[in-house]
Formats: C-alpha cells, structure tokens, sequence
C-alpha cells in the first residue's frame, strides 16, 4: 500500500460555461507550442528537449498516474507522459491496443479483454505503486448498467485497496461505424455510471468530464479526430494532456509545466501517429 497518499479527492465535476475560457488558452497554447517546434530556440522561449533542468528534475510532485484505456487512450498517452514528466509525476502508460475495458459484459469478446485488464492492472499495482489509477472509459466498455456500475466500483476499490485514487475521464467522441452501431447506446450509459461511482464513493473518485474539451461530435473540430474518425493525432493528444495535467494539478495541488516545455518532445514522433496517417 502506498503510504505517501494525499487525502482523497472530493467529487468534482467542472461546468463547461466556467471552462470555456480556460479550455480556449489551452488549445491556444498547445497549437504554438506545436507550431514552434520546427523553429529551434532563436527567440521563441521554447526550450529544446536537454537544453536545460527538466521540470522533472527540478521537482517531484510524488504523484505517480497510472494510465488505463484502450486504443485511444493510447494515442493520447504520448504527450500526456511528456507532460506529466515536466510537471514533476510519474507516469506509466497501461493502455491496450485493442482492449483496456474493465466491463466484463454479456459478451465473450468483453469477458476475455476484461479478464486481460484486470490482470493487466493487478499487475501494474503492484509493481509501479500509483497515487493515481486514470481510467479513459473504453469503447468496449459495454454491458447494462449494473455491470458497467459494479466494474467501476471494482476499479474504485481496487485501486483505494492499493493507497491510490481512480480518476474517470469519459472517451471523446468518436465516429460510430458498423463496428460499434450495435454497442452505441452501451457506450453512452457508460459514463453515466462511471460519474455516478464517482459521487458515492466518498471521495475515492472523480470524474473528469473531457466532453468540456472534446464536445459531443465527433465530426467537429474541436473533437480533434485523425483520418479513421476515432483516435487522435499530435495536436489532438497535445490538448489532451494539458488540459488532464490542468485538472489533475487542481485536485493534486501542483502547479502545471509550460506547454511548451514539452510539446515539441520527441513523443511528436512516436509511431502511432505515422499509423493514424498524421503530419508529422
């Protein structure tokens, strides 16, 4: 059990209105740290990656995320680690290609990822000891009500067994195609349970609404989808991240990097992105 845990988190549930312009300096940010990356350190204020002491090295936050999902929470997990690292936390990507739900289902296909997951994270628990346990709910998190509620309260005690607080942060919105038709209405309850555990569980859990920062369409901009209209790309997981370390900060009381302190790391770089068919 971790020891060095902070005192839970009360339930949290940001308005959009009270965001809006918090979000929009967000993007802003990220969209010139990105920018800037080609254009070196002449004037810009943005720092090389070893040109100088690490927000890492220069604090330690001594909260340690460990981050749980599928394939989009995949895609997001590079800059959101690169970000993390700059504002002083650990972080250990748990997210499954393919998989990463915790809902056990009615079916085979939910039951064996599941069971895979929750191994997965056993695992993990134990060896990398987070303050944090940040589950992306995943587009296979299908299954009534009940069993979406009963594997989010298992998450819950789990990881409070552990020393650790669950953060809930719901999937942006993707494009529904013949593959998830079927689940749709499965994917919409699942948030709803996943926000309800986090008000009753006394402070064990929060629930992040990224619908704030992503919206509802996925066809819309601000939902910032690759070509396959479901994960992200660069700048997409770039917005992400600052705006979970954002969040993350309020309830863990740290101070967030400069964006551009880690938006042009070599994470821009990593082979997903090539995949999903992004600029690089």
């Amino acid at each position: 059990m971790n020891s060095n845990r902070r005192s839970r988190f009360p339930y949290r549930h940001t308005s959009r209105r009270s965001s809006h312009y918090a979000l929009t300096m967000v993007a802003a940010a990220v969209a010139l740290g990105i920018a800037l990356a080609g254009c070196g350190d002449q004037g810009t204020g943005v720092r090389a990656e070893g040109n100088s002491k690490s927000a890492s090295e220069a604090k330690n936050t001594g909260t340690k995320v460990l981050w749980v999902g599928d394939s989009i929470a995949g895609a997001e997990a590079p800059a959101l680690g690169a970000a993390l690292k700059a504002d002083g936390v650990e972080f250990k990507d748990a997210s499954s290609q393919g998989g990463g739900t915790v809902v056990a289902g009615s079916e085979e296909i939910t039951k064996m990822i599941a069971a895979d997951t929750w191994k997965q994270l056993a695992e993990n628990v134990e060896s990398f000891q987070p303050t944090v346990v940040a589950y992306q709910i995943t587009t296979y998190d299908w299954g009534s009500q009940d069993q979406q509620r009963a594997a989010y309260e298992k998450l819950v005690k789990t990881a409070e067994d552990a020393g650790a607080t669950t953060v809930f942060v719901p999937a942006p919105p993707i494009k529904i195609d013949d593959f998830y038709k079927q689940h749709a209405s499965q994917m919409r309850t699942a948030p709803q349970a996943a926000m309800g555990v986090a008000n009753n569980s006394g402070g064990a859990a929060v629930f992040l609404d990224a619908a704030q920062l992503w919206g509802t369409d996925a066809s819309a901009e601000n939902a910032q989808r690759a070509s396959d209209g479901i994960h992200n790309c660069q700048q997409g997981a770039a917005v992400f991240a600052a705006w979970f370390a954002t969040e993350l900060g309020k309830l863990e009381g740290f101070t967030p990097a400069r964006v551009d302190t880690w938006a042009k790391g070599s994470w821009t770089s990593d082979d997903q992105y090539a995949k999903l068919k992004c600029d690089s």
